[in-house]
């Protein structure tokens, strides 16, 4: 059964309606509004972050993280546990949408990137974060969606038809959606998103999948992988700060529309329109970071490492199904 852009609209209001009641209940309307005045900032900027997480594979932390660290001075630390409390409401809500509307998705990928992610936030916010500074694991996260912004725009030159399925699945497949939400979910663990990203580019580049169904399959995974890391950082790690939980509830009214309404403008966007407008956000990303992140040399170092190690990456995966296919033939 197709949805109507009119069943797409009531979904979402739907969506929106229970989670505005639940809210105004919890707080009271006089503490929702009054959450909602004080912490303006913050709403505004997840009003167009929630848009972009539902829409696009690299999460709303593209408009975030630079407005949180550097105009409103939140530290990484707190911006990186409000990012995945934050994504635990919107990506949820635009999960929801994508799976009521039947938005294609490769479903397939789903369990294994996420029994991955699982293993990967729990190692990232245990055993990884508490290590290493943030302005460092910033930078590297942004050196890696310029790698991946590169190759994708490098890819799109090249007009074949995208899939919308991966060909086949069998025991590699699984075991590439394992570990690319295993590394996806250290990432999420350390600067608040990073399965999504990651398994997008092992779709798109491994595989050839359409953006059209990349996007909202990352959308899911990003979900689940931010109710993981929420849960993990709050009943096991004991780590929600008072600051925090309130710009939570500023926003959770305001995810609850943006995210599910990125997401269904996504899936009537071009494959191309998508990419493309993937490589303006990440570009625009990684201004803001170099702008806001001082520039010492352990930064710069990190920097070209970085570069190196995940172009390096992209191009051994961009270049590993013809490599496979052709070993078969043999």
């Amino acid at each position: 059964m197709q949805f109507s852009l009119l069943s797409k609209k009531t979904i979402i209001l739907i969506i929106a309606l229970t989670t505005w009641i639940v809210w105004l209940t919890f707080l009271g309307i006089e503490g929702a509004f009054s959450h909602l005045i004080h912490y303006w900032q913050i709403v505004l900027t997840m009003l167009f972050g929630s848009m972009i997480a539902g829409g696009t594979s690299i999460g709303g932390g593209a408009v975030a993280f630079p407005v949180f660290t550097k105009l409103l001075h939140i530290s990484p630390h707190d911006a990186k546990i409000f990012s995945l409390a934050i994504q635990s409401v919107g990506m949820t809500a635009a999960a929801l949408t994508i799976y009521l509307t039947k938005i294609p998705v490769e479903w397939r990928v789903i369990p294994w990137a996420s029994f991955g992610g699982v293993f990967g936030i729990f190692i990232g916010l245990n055993y990884v974060a508490p290590w290493l500074p943030p302005d460092i694991l910033k930078i590297c996260f942004t050196v890696m969606l310029t790698s991946f912004s590169v190759t994708l725009f490098i890819l799109n030159q090249n007009h074949k038809r995208k899939k919308r399925l991966i060909s086949i699945w069998g025991k590699s497949e699984k075991i590439a959606c394992f570990f690319a939400g295993m590394v996806g979910g250290i990432m999420s663990g350390l600067v608040g998103n990073g399965i999504d990203i990651v398994v997008f580019s092992v779709m798109v580049l491994v595989w050839h999948l359409s953006e059209k169904v990349a996007t909202p399959t990352s959308v899911i995974l990003m979900a689940i992988n931010a109710l993981v890391g929420f849960f993990l950082q709050v009943f096991i790690f004991d780590d929600f700060p008072t600051n925090v939980q309130h710009y939570w509830l500023a926003t959770i009214p305001i995810v609850v529309i943006g995210a599910p309404l990125g997401a269904v403008l996504c899936s009537k966007l071009h494959h191309s329109t998508i990419a493309n407008s993937l490589i303006f956000l990440i570009l625009i990303e990684m201004i803001s970071s170099f702008l806001i992140i001082p520039l010492r040399p352990a930064i710069i170092l990190s920097a070209v490492l970085s570069m190196l190690l995940f172009s390096g990456l992209n191009y051994w995966l961009y270049h590993l199904p013809i490599f496979t296919l052709s070993q078969i033939k043999k």
